[in-house]
């Protein structure tokens, strides 16, 4: 089914578009053989990607369970997922007790991460980021895995440059970036010791109408503030293809781990997107700061060449955002902190 021109007209529409599956999800779930578990399926992404693996492998035919673990704490979203099929298993992956209660899986994917509120909170965000990936590498091993991580354990890079490949070291700024390269080593190691196939999915950033990039842009327009440019570029991509691109991607889990960058194609400048967005809400942009010579980049070429380009363009996305929260739409309340340059969250 091609992805629609119009912006979505409510909630549940917009859920539906970000669960809709891409060619070939279905099939590279089915191929793992059994049920799959999606550890902090909660959050902003766990729900939409939940829904899209239990509407891929209905596709298929595939009797697979879909378990989504997470506290649970907004009853909206555990109700949403177990309406659609989707298991629902409460579980605070903080509790080292509630390992041996977890369910058997086929394949898992690891959504779990502290990013917000991390500047204050730091003993909890290495808990979150570290030692929590060290008990649930050790709960599934051997089972393939696909494990979130970001961008963010990159350094800024030259505008010049076109971003960082899978294969630059890591100089991860500020303990949430730091501690996320932790989660990767730690899954790194699993690969190494028990043979765990494992893909590390480095993600910046995910865009929808409630939250991300674009959105922390057009609620700032909207609020009349002015928008700062000191973080001159970004990449962006509709959560949509995030959701297929991973759950796809792990097909690709290996011992050492695969590693891909998961953005958009275009490094799109702050003050390009604010304008755009300006421009479709009948609002004059305002900016602070001065562009920097280097922002946080990242190079999605090789996920590109597996999966195709996003089925969003960014314009129509961009659209779609300007719109939504011209009328009033919902957000999530959850700004990304893009901005950020000296990596406090």
């Amino acid at each position: 089914m091609p992805t629609p021109t119009t912006s979505p007209a409510s909630e549940q529409e917009l859920d539906d578009l970000l669960s809709r599956p891409a060619e070939g999800v279905g099939e590279a779930l089915a191929a793992l053989g059994g049920d799959l578990v999606i550890l902090g399926a909660g959050g902003k992404i766990g729900p939409s990607m939940s829904l899209m693996a239990r509407r891929a492998l209905d596709e298929v035919g595939s009797d697979a369970k879909v378990i989504a673990v997470s506290r649970f704490s907004d009853p909206t979203s555990r109700e949403l997922l177990e309406s659609a099929g989707v298991i629902v298993h409460p579980a605070d992956l903080a509790e080292s007790g509630s390992y041996a209660g977890l369910p058997d899986a086929a394949g898992i994917f690891y959504l779990a991460a502290m990013k917000f509120g991390t500047t204050g909170q730091e003993h909890t965000t290495w808990w979150s980021n570290a030692a929590m990936p060290a008990l649930v590498a050790d709960r599934y091993r051997g089972v393939p895995s696909l494990v979130y991580s970001t961008g963010n354990v990159y350094p800024l890079t030259s505008l010049a440059h076109g971003g960082s490949v899978e294969s630059d070291p890591p100089q991860p700024l500020g303990e949430y970036a730091q501690s996320s390269l932790a989660r990767e080593r730690l899954f790194t190691y699993a690969a190494h010791a028990w043979q765990t196939p494992v893909t590390v999915f480095r993600l910046n950033y995910a865009c929808e109408l409630r939250y991300g990039v674009i959105a922390d842009l057009a609620t700032t327009i909207a609020a009349g503030e002015p928008v700062d440019v000191s973080m001159p570029a970004v990449n962006v991509a509709w959560q949509g293809d995030i959701n297929s691109w991973a759950l796809r991607s792990i097909e690709h889990a290996s011992a050492p781990p695969r590693i891909l960058n998961a953005t958009g194609p275009e490094t799109v400048p702050v003050r390009r997107l604010a304008t755009w967005l300006g421009e479709e809400m009948g609002i004059e942009p305002q900016f602070t700061g001065e562009e920097s010579a280097d922002a946080l980049l990242s190079d999605a070429s090789a996920i590109h060449e597996l999966y195709g380009y996003p089925t969003v363009p960014l314009r129509r996305l961009v659209r779609w955002v300007g719109q939504w929260v011209t009328l009033g739409g919902r957000q999530l309340g959850k700004a990304t902190k893009f901005q950020q340059r000296e990596g406090k969250f």
